[in-house]
């Protein structure tokens, strides 16, 4: 690989990315930036509407798309997903893992099954995803690149009932870090995107022109040096970068997209 020919760097055209979480804010984003940058692609999301939804916009705009209606929820579901990349593609190179949820309540508040599913769907099957890629990667002896979703709550607090979500991300982390280090001589890369606030649809009211948005915005903002809530396009660049040959000796990485908000 020569850097007299940088965007080669970040070629991925022909590479089969598996997407879970396809239909949610981060999965759609990780869909479309892939699928425009050449990827194969198999999305995999609960909702078979809204799996359908961002599906129908990649084949539009040219890609290969399959679509499998399922979640990561248990070690078999998981296997399957990864070997619905091989049949469909006969390979894995590309791993994205965009599932998982949150729930808010203060502790004296949430029961502790609440808890553990969050920790399940964020933790749990961020690790058997990646157990069953590694499993195909190795096979492959091609190396791979793994993306796993943590946030800025991985790092930082939250007062508003966030004690599920943080310490779910702040394991994202830990796995992202430890399997940096034990994947590293297989040429498998493993690193996680950690955004704040962007625009979702579970975010919108925070960018609507209203009273109380204003006043949680300008709160929030005093925080981030960028001085704005993030928007899709952010999250683009990290991913294509840690899903290309160009994130080669990076491997073990939070990536903060947070306009500097973890800085400060």
């Amino acid at each position: 690989m020569s850097v007299t020919d940088p965007l080669k760097m970040f070629d991925v055209k022909g590479k089969v990315a598996l997407i879970t979480g396809a239909s949610g804010a981060f999965g759609a984003v990780a869909a479309r930036v892939l699928a425009g940058a050449g990827c194969k692609l198999v999305l995999a999301a609960g909702s078979a509407d809204a799996l359908s939804e961002i599906a129908t916009e990649c084949r539009d705009g040219g890609a290969d798309v399959t679509e499998i209606n399922s979640r990561p929820d248990s070690e078999d579901a998981c296997a399957a997903l990864v070997q619905g990349a091989v049949d469909a593609y006969g390979s894995l190179d590309i791993l994205v893992v965009a599932s998982g949820m949150n729930k808010v309540a203060k502790i004296d508040e949430m029961a502790p099954e609440t808890f553990l599913s969050v920790m399940d769907a964020n933790v749990t099957q961020s690790w058997l995803l990646a157990r069953a890629a590694t499993k195909q990667m190795k096979a492959q002896a091609a190396g791979g690149k793994i993306v796993l979703v943590s946030s800025a709550r991985g790092l930082l607090g939250h007062p508003a009932g966030y004690t599920a979500y943080c310490a779910s991300k702040a394991a994202v982390d830990g796995i992202t870090k430890a399997l940096g280090c034990e994947l590293g001589p297989s040429g498998i890369t493993v690193n996680a995107i950690a955004p704040t606030v962007f625009r979702s649809p579970l975010t919108a009211w925070m960018f609507e022109d209203t009273d109380q948005a204003k006043a949680v915005r300008d709160g929030f903002l005093t925080r981030v040096p960028k001085g704005r809530l993030g928007e899709p396009e952010d999250l683009a660049g990290p991913l294509l970068f840690l899903s290309s040959r160009a994130s080669d000796f990076y491997t073990g990485h939070i990536l903060y997209a947070d306009g500097g908000y973890t800085a400060g």
